[in-house]
């Protein structure tokens, strides 16, 4: 039988918030109001860190950002961000992580509440093929209209977006949790407890505070992969 590896992708296989630190971004180059943003994106990312952020408040806020630009002025501002910002923090022991699952044969997703115009190409370079993430909805040009698809990708709506991904594969007789011999998640945050407590090999990766108490708690191993740095 097969293995499933999954993977949050903020302070897990990144050291950094590819959300904040695309907001950051925005505001550095000029492309928001960049005091009235700056505020707003820390508030929520104090929300994240304390477990009390409401996803579909931030959602709303963050695509409402994207949706003030053309898709091919984000596209320019995005490629601008990799090079900047997330290159720089693509790490070895990321790599080595996910490539130990590679040499596995195991089927491998990144699933990030992060949205997917911010994570893609983030999960291309780390290359991850499948990624679930927060969904925005796309006129019929291609444009980002500031609307959320279907339910975050964050807390137990990370097992929502898995259940419903795995039950689109084509992969025979492999269509839900139970189906993989192990199935690993790493994450770093204990608000993605709802999944860590769904697979068989949870992994409380760089920590936060909180969620190494959990994985205290319940025996789960730690991985601070970025010490190895």
């Amino acid at each position: 039988m097969r293995n499933i590896a999954l993977f949050d992708l903020d302070h897990t296989l990144i050291p950094i918030d590819s959300d904040f630190e695309w907001g950051q971004f925005l505001c550095r180059v000029g492309a928001v109001d960049a005091d009235e943003f700056a505020r707003r994106n820390a508030d929520f990312f104090a929300q994240y860190q304390a477990g009390t952020l409401d996803p579909v408040e931030y959602l709303e806020f963050a695509l409402g950002t994207l949706a003030q630009f053309p898709r091919t002025r984000l596209d320019e501002l995005h490629a601008q961000f990799m090079q900047e910002v997330i290159t720089p923090v693509l790490l070895p022991a990321a790599y080595d992580l996910i490539k130990k699952h590679q040499d596995q044969d195991d089927l491998i997703a990144i699933i990030t509440a992060t949205n997917r115009f911010v994570t893609a190409p983030i999960a291309l370079a780390l290359g991850v093929q499948h990624l679930m993430a927060a969904e925005p909805e796309l006129d019929a040009t291609g444009n980002i209209t500031g609307k959320l698809l279907g339910v975050p990708s964050s807390g137990a709506g990370k097992v929502v977006h898995l259940e419903n991904w795995l039950a689109r594969q084509e992969v025979t007789q492999l269509r839900q949790l139970s189906d993989f011999k192990h199935s690993y998640f790493y994450s770093d945050s204990q608000n993605d407890i709802p999944l860590l407590e769904r697979v068989s090999h949870p992994v409380a990766t760089n920590p936060n505070a909180k969620l190494s108490a959990h994985a205290l708690a319940k025996g789960w191993p730690q991985l601070h992969l970025f010490d190895k740095q």
